[in-house]
Protein backbone atom coordinates (compact mmCIF):
# COMPACT_ATOMS: atom_id res chain seq x y z
CA UNK A 1 0.00 0.00 0.00
CA UNK A 2 1.53 3.41 -1.00
CA UNK A 3 1.85 5.52 2.11
CA UNK A 4 0.66 8.66 2.02
CA UNK A 5 4.09 10.66 2.91
CA UNK A 6 5.80 13.68 0.84
CA UNK A 7 9.55 13.56 -0.23
CA UNK A 8 11.70 14.24 2.00
CA UNK A 9 13.35 16.70 0.04
CA UNK A 10 10.19 18.59 0.18
CA UNK A 11 9.89 18.28 3.93
CA UNK A 12 13.65 19.30 4.40
CA UNK A 13 13.14 22.32 2.43
CA UNK A 14 9.61 23.69 3.78
CA UNK A 15 11.60 22.86 7.55
CA UNK A 16 14.00 24.87 6.91
CA UNK A 17 11.88 27.70 5.12
CA UNK A 18 9.74 27.48 8.57
CA UNK A 19 12.11 28.23 10.76
CA UNK A 20 13.99 30.35 8.78
CA UNK A 21 10.31 32.25 7.44
CA UNK A 22 12.82 32.54 4.27
CA UNK A 23 13.37 30.88 1.12
CA UNK A 24 16.46 32.70 0.59
CA UNK A 25 18.11 31.42 4.29
CA UNK A 26 16.53 28.13 3.93
CA UNK A 27 18.14 27.35 0.64
CA UNK A 28 21.71 28.98 2.03
CA UNK A 29 21.25 26.21 4.50
CA UNK A 30 20.80 23.32 2.71
CA UNK A 31 23.49 24.49 -0.11
CA UNK A 32 20.48 24.76 -3.06
CA UNK A 33 19.05 27.74 -4.75
CA UNK A 34 15.92 29.66 -3.92
CA UNK A 35 14.43 29.08 -7.16
CA UNK A 36 14.49 24.96 -6.27
CA UNK A 37 13.76 25.42 -2.60
CA UNK A 38 10.54 27.45 -3.83
CA UNK A 39 10.06 24.67 -6.59
CA UNK A 40 10.05 21.77 -3.73
CA UNK A 41 7.66 24.05 -1.21
CA UNK A 42 4.98 24.06 -4.20
CA UNK A 43 5.04 20.22 -4.39
CA UNK A 44 4.69 19.47 -1.00
CA UNK A 45 1.54 21.99 -1.47
CA UNK A 46 0.14 20.08 -4.11
CA UNK A 47 0.95 16.98 -2.19
CA UNK A 48 -0.77 18.08 0.96
CA UNK A 49 -3.72 20.25 -1.01
CA UNK A 50 -3.62 23.20 1.17
CA UNK A 51 -0.78 26.25 1.10
CA UNK A 52 1.94 26.40 4.12
CA UNK A 53 2.96 29.67 3.28
CA UNK A 54 2.31 33.49 2.85
CA UNK A 55 4.34 35.52 0.88
CA UNK A 56 4.98 39.02 2.32
CA UNK A 57 7.26 41.96 1.78
CA UNK A 58 10.05 40.57 3.88
CA UNK A 59 9.84 36.48 3.20
CA UNK A 60 7.34 34.05 3.90
CA UNK A 61 5.16 33.52 6.59
CA UNK A 62 3.51 29.92 7.85
CA UNK A 63 -0.31 29.53 7.60
CA UNK A 64 -2.43 28.00 10.26
CA UNK A 65 -2.34 24.52 8.75
CA UNK A 66 1.78 25.11 8.03
CA UNK A 67 2.57 25.90 11.69
CA UNK A 68 0.52 23.16 12.86
CA UNK A 69 2.21 20.68 10.55
CA UNK A 70 5.81 21.99 11.20
CA UNK A 71 4.87 21.74 14.71
CA UNK A 72 3.93 18.08 13.74
CA UNK A 73 6.20 16.53 11.50
CA UNK A 74 10.01 18.72 13.45
CA UNK A 75 10.13 15.88 16.23
CA UNK A 76 10.21 13.07 13.86
CA UNK A 77 12.81 14.96 11.37
CA UNK A 78 15.04 15.19 14.26
CA UNK A 79 14.75 11.93 15.46
CA UNK A 80 15.17 10.78 11.61
CA UNK A 81 18.69 12.39 11.59
CA UNK A 82 19.34 10.78 15.40
CA UNK A 83 18.47 7.51 14.28
CA UNK A 84 20.75 7.92 10.99
CA UNK A 85 24.18 9.36 13.04
CA UNK A 86 23.42 6.68 15.82
CA UNK A 87 23.75 4.02 13.25
CA UNK A 88 25.91 5.36 11.25
CA UNK A 89 28.29 6.04 14.72
CA UNK A 90 28.14 2.47 16.00
CA UNK A 91 28.32 0.65 12.61
CA UNK A 92 24.80 -1.43 13.87
CA UNK A 93 26.88 -2.90 17.13
CA UNK A 94 25.38 -0.49 19.75
CA UNK A 95 23.38 2.27 19.78
CA UNK A 96 21.52 5.06 21.65
CA UNK A 97 18.52 4.68 24.61
CA UNK A 98 16.92 8.42 25.08
CA UNK A 99 15.36 7.98 28.49
CA UNK A 100 12.99 10.27 30.22
CA UNK A 101 13.21 10.88 34.09
CA UNK A 102 11.93 12.94 37.03
CA UNK A 103 14.98 15.46 37.61
CA UNK A 104 15.97 14.83 41.27
CA UNK A 105 15.97 10.77 40.70
CA UNK A 106 18.07 11.48 37.29
CA UNK A 107 20.77 13.92 39.56
CA UNK A 108 20.66 12.29 42.78
CA UNK A 109 20.35 8.67 42.05
CA UNK A 110 20.62 7.63 38.31
CA UNK A 111 23.88 9.82 36.95
CA UNK A 112 26.29 8.50 40.23
CA UNK A 113 25.39 4.81 38.81
CA UNK A 114 25.81 5.12 35.29
CA UNK A 115 29.35 5.09 34.67
CA UNK A 116 28.87 1.44 36.14
CA UNK A 117 26.48 1.13 33.16
CA UNK A 118 29.21 2.88 30.20
CA UNK A 119 31.79 0.32 31.69
CA UNK A 120 29.53 -2.39 31.01
CA UNK A 121 27.93 -1.73 27.66
CA UNK A 122 30.11 0.68 26.22
CA UNK A 123 28.76 0.10 23.11
CA UNK A 124 25.29 2.06 24.58
CA UNK A 125 24.67 5.77 24.34
CA UNK A 126 22.13 6.85 26.93
CA UNK A 127 20.29 10.13 26.26
CA UNK A 128 18.61 11.48 29.80
CA UNK A 129 16.05 14.02 29.77
CA UNK A 130 13.98 15.15 32.80
CA UNK A 131 10.40 16.16 32.96
CA UNK A 132 7.75 16.12 36.37
CA UNK A 133 5.04 15.51 34.12
CA UNK A 134 4.11 12.17 32.81
CA UNK A 135 6.22 10.74 29.33
CA UNK A 136 5.14 10.03 25.82
CA UNK A 137 5.67 6.71 23.75
CA UNK A 138 3.18 7.39 21.12
CA UNK A 139 5.87 10.20 19.00
CA UNK A 140 8.48 7.92 20.11
CA UNK A 141 10.20 11.20 21.61
CA UNK A 142 11.25 8.45 24.64
CA UNK A 143 12.73 4.44 24.32
CA UNK A 144 11.60 4.35 28.34
CA UNK A 145 11.35 6.69 31.44
CA UNK A 146 11.76 6.34 35.12
CA UNK A 147 8.69 7.94 36.94
CA UNK A 148 7.49 8.04 40.35
CA UNK A 149 3.81 7.40 40.67
CA UNK A 150 0.94 5.47 42.07
CA UNK A 151 0.39 1.78 41.13
CA UNK A 152 -2.90 2.69 39.85
CA UNK A 153 -1.37 5.62 37.30
CA UNK A 154 1.15 3.01 35.57
CA UNK A 155 -1.44 0.40 35.44
CA UNK A 156 -3.70 2.60 33.47
CA UNK A 157 -0.96 4.22 31.28
CA UNK A 158 -2.40 2.84 27.84
CA UNK A 159 0.20 1.17 25.40
CA UNK A 160 3.46 0.94 28.07
CA UNK A 161 5.04 -2.04 30.19
CA UNK A 162 6.23 -1.01 33.35
CA UNK A 163 9.01 -2.66 36.01
CA UNK A 164 8.95 -1.94 39.41
CA UNK A 165 12.10 -0.94 41.00
CA UNK A 166 11.81 0.70 44.40
CA UNK A 167 8.80 2.52 47.05
CA UNK A 168 8.97 5.83 47.92
CA UNK A 169 10.45 5.84 51.55
CA UNK A 170 9.85 9.21 52.99
CA UNK A 171 12.02 10.72 55.62
CA UNK A 172 11.55 13.76 57.72
CA UNK A 173 15.05 15.79 57.17
CA UNK A 174 16.24 18.77 58.70
CA UNK A 175 19.61 21.07 59.21
CA UNK A 176 20.95 20.65 62.65
CA UNK A 177 21.09 24.01 63.33
CA UNK A 178 17.18 23.96 62.81
CA UNK A 179 17.07 21.78 65.35
CA UNK A 180 19.40 23.83 67.65
CA UNK A 181 17.86 26.92 66.61
CA UNK A 182 14.41 26.12 68.28
CA UNK A 183 15.64 23.79 70.80
CA UNK A 184 19.35 24.50 72.06
CA UNK A 185 19.73 22.03 74.98
CA UNK A 186 18.54 18.76 72.92
CA UNK A 187 21.00 16.68 72.21
CA UNK A 188 21.35 14.23 69.22
CA UNK A 189 21.18 10.66 69.46
CA UNK A 190 24.64 8.68 68.84
CA UNK A 191 23.74 8.16 65.47
CA UNK A 192 23.49 12.09 64.82
CA UNK A 193 19.30 11.97 64.23
CA UNK A 194 16.83 12.84 66.57
CA UNK A 195 13.57 11.78 67.61
CA UNK A 196 11.52 15.16 68.32
CA UNK A 197 8.36 14.43 70.43
CA UNK A 198 5.23 15.54 68.55
CA UNK A 199 4.99 18.50 70.66
CA UNK A 200 8.95 19.90 69.68
CA UNK A 201 7.89 18.87 66.19
CA UNK A 202 5.30 20.50 65.70
CA UNK A 203 7.32 24.02 66.32
CA UNK A 204 9.84 23.54 63.36
CA UNK A 205 8.54 25.36 60.10
CA UNK A 206 7.93 22.64 57.35
CA UNK A 207 8.76 22.83 53.50
CA UNK A 208 5.97 21.66 51.13
CA UNK A 209 6.36 20.03 47.98
CA UNK A 210 4.22 21.96 44.98
CA UNK A 211 3.24 18.93 43.18
CA UNK A 212 2.36 16.92 46.26
CA UNK A 213 0.77 19.80 48.67
CA UNK A 214 -1.02 16.56 50.68
CA UNK A 215 2.65 14.54 51.49
CA UNK A 216 2.75 16.08 54.87
CA UNK A 217 -1.11 15.40 56.36
CA UNK A 218 0.05 11.65 55.22
CA UNK A 219 3.14 11.65 57.20
CA UNK A 220 1.89 13.08 60.38
CA UNK A 221 -1.33 10.98 60.18
CA UNK A 222 1.24 8.32 60.32
CA UNK A 223 3.21 9.49 62.73
CA UNK A 224 0.14 10.20 65.15
CA UNK A 225 1.17 13.77 65.42
CA UNK A 226 -2.05 16.52 65.10
CA UNK A 227 -0.07 19.48 63.54
CA UNK A 228 -2.34 22.83 63.62
CA UNK A 229 -0.79 23.75 60.06
CA UNK A 230 0.21 20.76 58.00
CA UNK A 231 0.05 22.56 54.50
CA UNK A 232 1.53 25.84 55.80
CA UNK A 233 5.52 26.55 54.59
CA UNK A 234 7.76 27.66 51.85
CA UNK A 235 6.79 25.75 48.68
CA UNK A 236 8.93 24.06 45.99
CA UNK A 237 8.40 22.02 43.31
CA UNK A 238 11.92 19.52 43.65
CA UNK A 239 12.74 17.06 46.03
CA UNK A 240 16.21 18.90 45.00
CA UNK A 241 15.16 22.29 45.69
CA UNK A 242 13.65 20.97 48.95
CA UNK A 243 16.96 19.65 50.00
CA UNK A 244 18.96 22.49 49.38
CA UNK A 245 16.18 24.63 51.68
CA UNK A 246 16.15 22.14 54.70
CA UNK A 247 20.38 22.29 54.42
CA UNK A 248 19.71 25.89 54.99
CA UNK A 249 17.55 25.65 58.18
CA UNK A 250 14.33 26.86 56.32
CA UNK A 251 12.42 24.35 58.00
CA UNK A 252 12.01 20.18 57.68
CA UNK A 253 11.21 18.48 54.37
CA UNK A 254 10.04 15.16 53.42
CA UNK A 255 12.47 13.64 50.52
CA UNK A 256 12.76 9.75 49.91
CA UNK A 257 15.55 7.88 51.32
CA UNK A 258 17.86 7.21 48.70
CA UNK A 259 17.94 11.00 47.35
CA UNK A 260 19.40 11.90 50.36
CA UNK A 261 22.45 9.68 50.81
CA UNK A 262 25.10 12.58 50.15
CA UNK A 263 23.28 14.92 53.17
CA UNK A 264 22.64 12.25 55.79
CA UNK A 265 26.45 10.93 55.17
CA UNK A 266 28.39 14.43 55.62
CA UNK A 267 25.83 15.56 58.41
CA UNK A 268 24.30 18.72 56.58
CA UNK A 269 20.81 16.68 56.72
CA UNK A 270 19.65 14.70 59.93
CA UNK A 271 16.62 12.94 60.53
CA UNK A 272 13.85 14.84 62.58
CA UNK A 273 12.44 11.48 63.42
CA UNK A 274 12.91 8.15 62.87
CA UNK A 275 9.51 7.89 61.56
CA UNK A 276 9.33 6.97 58.13
CA UNK A 277 6.21 6.68 55.88
CA UNK A 278 6.26 4.53 52.32
CA UNK A 279 4.52 6.78 50.38
CA UNK A 280 1.35 6.08 47.79
CA UNK A 281 4.09 6.26 45.11
CA UNK A 282 7.00 3.95 43.83
CA UNK A 283 9.69 4.40 41.19
CA UNK A 284 8.93 2.35 37.96
CA UNK A 285 11.03 1.94 34.27
CA UNK A 286 8.09 2.05 31.75
CA UNK A 287 8.40 1.67 28.33
CA UNK A 288 5.77 0.87 25.05
CA UNK A 289 4.33 -2.25 25.29
CA UNK A 290 5.85 -2.56 21.47
CA UNK A 291 9.17 -2.11 22.48
CA UNK A 292 11.84 -5.10 22.04
CA UNK A 293 15.09 -3.35 21.87
CA UNK A 294 17.72 -5.35 23.11
CA UNK A 295 19.26 -2.29 24.35
CA UNK A 296 16.60 -1.22 26.32
CA UNK A 297 16.36 -4.99 27.65
CA UNK A 298 19.87 -4.99 28.69
CA UNK A 299 19.44 -1.09 30.43
CA UNK A 300 16.07 -2.42 32.15
CA UNK A 301 17.78 -5.22 33.88
CA UNK A 302 20.70 -3.19 34.78
CA UNK A 303 18.36 -0.81 36.64
CA UNK A 304 17.51 -3.71 38.20
CA UNK A 305 20.12 -5.76 39.33
CA UNK A 306 21.32 -2.20 40.93
CA UNK A 307 18.43 -1.79 42.87
CA UNK A 308 18.54 -5.35 44.11
CA UNK A 309 21.70 -5.18 45.07
CA UNK A 310 21.21 -1.48 47.27
CA UNK A 311 17.93 -3.34 49.32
Amino acid sequence: MRRQIPPLQSLLCFSASARHLSYTHAAQELFMSQSAVSRQIQQLEDFLHLRLFHRTRHGVELTAAGQQYYKNIQPYLEGLERATLDVMSHKGLGGTLKIGVVPTFATRWLLPQLHDFNALYPEIIIHLETSTKPFLFDDNIFDAAIYAGTPQQVQHWPGTQSHFLMPEDLLAVCSPALIQQHFPNLEPKKNGSYDLSPEQFVQLPLLQQTTRPSIWQEWLQSAAIAHPNPYDGQRHELFSMLAVAATHAMGVALIPQMLLEKELSDGSLVLASPHQLQGSRSYYVVHSDSDASPLLAKFVQWLKSVVSTKR
